[in-house]
C-alpha cells in the first residue's frame, strides 16, 4: 500500500534507548510538579529546565545539527513516558518537537538559521491560518492572531499557519516561520483542563518573514520535499500521521498513571452500601477494571501501528497510499476515544474521591476530556475520510489534512 518514491537504502534508525531512559527518569519530577502547572498554567522553571538538561526539546532535529532525530516510535514511547507524569508537560514536548520537525523540512540555510548555535531551540506550530498577508521585498508581512498556541511559555520560534500560495481560486495555506522575539502572547487560555500548556494566543504585527522561511502545508502533507535529506528518515514521514500521533502519546501515558493510581487504591478502598471488605473483591470492579485496561492497551497497538506506518514508510523512502493515510487518522482519533473512555471507567471504578482537589485522578480526567477534543482527535471526520478512501471516493473534498 506504498509507493515508492527512490529504491530502498540500509535503515538508519537512532537508537531509542537514550531519549526514553531520559524521559523515564523524569516521571517522578514531573508527577511533583503537575499539580503546580496545573494551578499556574504554565509549566514550572524546574520542569522546562529538565526538558531542555534532559534533551527532549531537541528529539527531532538534526543529528548533523546536534539533535537526536529519533523515529516516529520513539517520539511515541517518549510521549507516553511523559504524559505519565505529567500531560501538559508531554503534550508541550510533543507539540515542540513536531514545530522541530517541520523546520527540519526547510533548506539547509533555514535549519542552520535555527539550531546553527543551539539545538535546543525548539518552536511550537499553529496550521490554522488566522492572519493577513502583505507581499514584501524577499517576503511577506504577516498580521494576526493564532489561539491554542501550545508550549508558546517556552519557543523560540513558530510555526505559523497563513493564506499564501496557490491562486485565487485555490488557495493555499504556509507555514511562515517567525522568531517569537518579534511576536507577543495574549494570556487567553483559561480553561478546564491541560491548564499546564499554556496554550495562549500568539500574536504578530507586520512581521516580515522572508522567503525561505515560508513552507507549503499541501506540499508538506503531498511530501515534496521528501527528497532533499536523503540520509535523514525522519523528514521523509506522513505530516498527517505525525499531528495526530503526537498529540495522543500524552494522553496514553496519563491514562495509564490512572490505572496504576485506581488498580494500587483498590485494596485499601470499600464499596459503600455493600458487603465488600475492599474493591478488588467485587466483580462489578473487576470488571470496570478489565474493560479499562483493555481500551488502553487497545489505544497503545493502534497508536504503535500508526507509528511503524510512518517509520517504515520513512526508512524505506516509500509514499504512502491514500487509503493508509486516513487510516492512520482514524487509528489515532480511536486511541484518543478508547483513552477517553478508560479514564471515564476509571474515575467511576474509584467512586467520588476521585473529584477531590487533593487526587490526582481529577487532574488527569479533566487533562483527558479537554485534550480528546482536540480538532485532530475527533473520530467522526477521520472514519468518513477512511470511509471515501476504502471506497475510492476522494477524502481531499472535506479536508486537505491527510
Amino acid at each position: 500500500m506504498t509507493t515508492p518514491i527512490k529504491k530502498s537504502r540500509e535503515a538508519r534508525a537512532p537508537s531509542a534507548a537514550g531519549p526514553l531512559a531520559r524521559a523515564a527518569a523524569l516521571r517522578g519530577l514531573l508527577q511533583e510538579e503537575a499539580a503546580d502547572h496545573d494551578r499556574q498554567r504554565r509549566l514550572s522553571d524546574r520542569t522546562v529546565a529538565a526538558l531542555r538538561d534532559s534533551g527532549m526539546l531537541r528529539l527531532t532535529v538534526p543529528r548533523a545539527l546536534g539533535g537526536h532525530e529519533v523515529d516516529m516510535r520513539t517520539l511515541l514511547d517518549v510521549a507516553v513516558e511523559l504524559g505519565r507524569g505529567c500531560t501538559s508537560t508531554s503534550w508541550v514536548t510533543s507539540v515542540v518537537n513536531t514545530g522541530n520537525y517541520l523546520i527540519g523540512l526547510f533548506p539547509e540555510e533555514t535549519r542552520k538559521d535555527v539550531w546553527g548555535a543551539n539545538p535546543d531551540v525548539c518552536a511550537i506550530g499553529v496550521l490554522t491560518p488566522t492572519a493577513q498577508v502583505e507581499p514584501a521585498e524577499g517576503g511577506v508581512r504577516v498580521t494576526g492572531k493564532w489561539a491554542y498556541s501550545s508550549g508558546s511559555q517556552i519557543a523560540d520560534w513558530a510555526m505559523l499557519g497563513i493564506p499564501y500560495g496557490g491562486t485565487a481560486e485555490a488557495p493555499e495555506i504556509s507555514f511562515a516561520l517567525m522568531p517569537m522575539s518579534e511576536l507577543t502572547v495574549q494570556d487567553t487560555w483559561h480553561v478546564m483542563g491541560m491548564r499546564g500548556t499554556a496554550s495562549n494566543t500568539v500574536v504578530a504585527e507586520h512581521v516580515f518573514v522572508p522567503q525561505r522561511r515560508l513552507l507549503s502545508v499541501q506540499a508538506t502533507l503531498g511530501e515534496e520535499f521528501a527528497d532533499q535529506f536523503p540520509d535523514e528518515p525522519l523528514y521523509q514521514t506522513n505530516l498527517a500521521g505525525i499531528l495526530v500521533m503526537v498529540l495522543i502519546g500524552s494522553q496514553l501515558g496519563a491514562v495509564r498513571t490512572a490505572l496504576d493510581y485506581v488498580r494500587e487504591k483498590a485494596p485499601q478502598r470499600s464499596i459503600s452500601a455493600t458487603f465488600y471488605p475492599n474493591q478488588s473483591e467485587s466483580v462489578a470492579f473487576q470488571m470496570d477494571l478489565a474493560e479499562a485496561a483493555n481500551k488502553i492497551d487497545t489505544a497503545d497497538l493502534l497508536l504503535h501501528r500508526l507509528a511503524g506506518v510512518l517509520d517504515d514508510h520513512g526508512q524505506r523512502g516509500e509514499r504512502i497510499d491514500l487509503e493508509l493515510r486516513a487510516r492512520n487518522r482514524v487509528d489515532g482519533a480511536t486511541a484518543s476515544q478508547l483513552v477517553k473512555e478508560a479514564m471515564d471507567l476509571l474515575v467511576s471504578a474509584h467512586g467520588t474521591s476521585a473529584f477531590a482537589d487533593s487526587n490526582p485522578l481529577q487532574r488527569i480526567f479533566r487533562d483527558l476530556n479537554v485534550a480528546s477534543r482536540h480538532a485532530g482527535t475527533g473520530v467522526r471526520v477521520p472514519r468518513e475520510l477512511y470511509g471515501k478512501a476504502m471506497l475510492g471516493k476522494n477524502p481531499f473534498d472535506i479536508t486537505f489534512l491527510l
